[in-house]
């Protein structure tokens, strides 16, 4: 039978029922100086070149990054535009206050909804997704089990389901779940691990509405984002938020382009949960802060630190994916492990380090040895021709390599 969960209030008591709006009050996480968390701040001028560098040469609009440490924000810079002009509308420069899409980031938040399930006991990552969810036995599925979908092993990854199941308010949840359950199967699932773009955390979005008996956006922002404090993470921006939106672009014949299924009131309003969700730097910072911290922020606990070792740890050892990239899998994020080479969290980060990319665009990591972690958002989806994707994996690893390198304290 499926329970009802409360809502973690910041106080930690059950609070009413509550809204896609942000909480009010003090920002997550307090500043300091780098030098007081042991970095090296010429080093850190290098990151920041290296950035406007990369805006200078066109290779997109605008970019923000976070670096914190010790529950403390060591830097939170912000370049360039948000959005470029178009025959509509002008520039409109980047500010602390932007919000960047995350893409596949999205997928942490999500994931760190269903971790806080099984802290409830009310989930167990070993059950069928069908033990919660019967209807999701249909077409060969019944016995994928929870951690079969989270660490990629599902069976179903080009599963995908349209505007007409998300792009409507009031969403119907009922029809999300239905279409969730007629996913069917490309292979068997357990077989192979192959990135599900969109379907994992579709599923995992039934199982947060179907345990918890809210949407998944609003348990995610009142379980999840609001007790700890940390605001400017969003799984759905409200109305009153989304001019705060930086508009994702492209390259489009050798030029900046808007893109346009991105940049849509709808479309900021959905959250996504495996790819649609805005945020800033400091607010994705903050969030690797508490996954660091066992699961504390401002002193409010949202998750258990057993839950956070497990989620974050190499499921998949050295299987790879059909490129025969190795997966290095957590529950949802990826982790550096101790291959050559690992795109994302920077090859000379730590074993343990663990983290998430957005579509051709961003990444946020965090790293349990050091208690660092980073949040770097650009505004421009680079994943198109071979080159462009060469690129886009190097400066992935440029960039967090030279926050690594600026740490000089342990």
């Amino acid at each position: 039978m499926t329970a009802t969960l409360p809502k973690t209030s910041t106080n930690g008591t059950a609070s009413a029922a509550g809204h896609l709006t942000t909480t009010s009050g003090a920002a997550p996480l307090p500043h300091a100086a780098p030098e007081s968390l042991g970095l090296d701040p010429a080093r850190l001028d290098r990151l920041y070149r290296v950035i406007e560098g990369h805006i200078a040469g066109g290779h997109y609009p605008g970019a923000q990054v976070a670096i914190a440490r010790h529950g403390k924000l060591a830097a939170f810079r912000t370049f360039g535009r948000a959005r470029i002009a178009t025959n509509s509308a002008p520039v409109v420069p980047a500010t602390d206050d932007t919000l960047w899409l995350l893409y596949s980031q999205s997928k942490m938040v999500t994931a760190a909804a269903v971790w806080q399930l099984v802290d409830d006991g009310a989930l167990s990552f070993a059950d069928r997704i069908s033990d919660h969810v019967p209807e999701f036995s249909r077409h060969g599925k019944r016995e994928i089990t929870v951690f079969q979908l989270l660490t990629h092993q599902g069976g179903f990854p080009s599963a995908r389901p349209g505007p007409d199941v998300w792009g409507v308010e009031p969403r119907d949840r009922d029809l999300l779940r239905q279409t969730v359950c007629d996913f069917t199967l490309e292979w068997t699932p357990g077989s192979r691990i192959v990135y599900h773009p969109a379907a994992a955390h579709w599923v995992a979005a039934v199982l947060i509405e179907t345990l918890t008996g809210l949407d998944y956006r609003q348990a995610i922002r009142e379980r999840l984002l609001d007790p700890a404090g940390i605001r400017d993470v969003f799984l759905g921006v409200p109305a009153s938020e989304q001019a705060r939106c930086a508009h994702m672009c492209h390259v489009e014949d050798g030029r900046m382009a808007v893109n346009p299924e991105s940049n849509s009131p709808r479309f900021y309003g959905a959250g996504i949960p495996g790819g649609g969700g805005f945020a800033t730097a400091a607010g994705m910072a903050a969030f690797y802060q508490m996954l660091l911290a066992g699961g504390t922020l401002n002193g409010v606990r949202v998750l258990s630190p057993r839950v956070i070792q497990y989620a974050t740890r190499n499921h998949t050892g050295d299987r790879t994916n059909p490129e025969g990239q190795p997966m290095n899998r957590g529950m949802t994020p990826a982790v550096r492990g101790y291959s050559p080479t690992m795109r994302g969290a920077g090859t000379i980060a730590s074993p343990s380090t663990f983290g998430h990319g957005g579509a051709g665009s961003s990444y946020s990591w965090g790293d349990p040895e050091s208690g660092l972690s980073f949040t770097y958002l650009s505004n421009a989806r680079l994943d198109g021709d071979p080159a462009t994707v060469d690129w886009h994996n190097r400066r992935l690893d440029q960039v967090s390599s030279l926050l690594h390198s600026a740490l000089v304290e342990p």
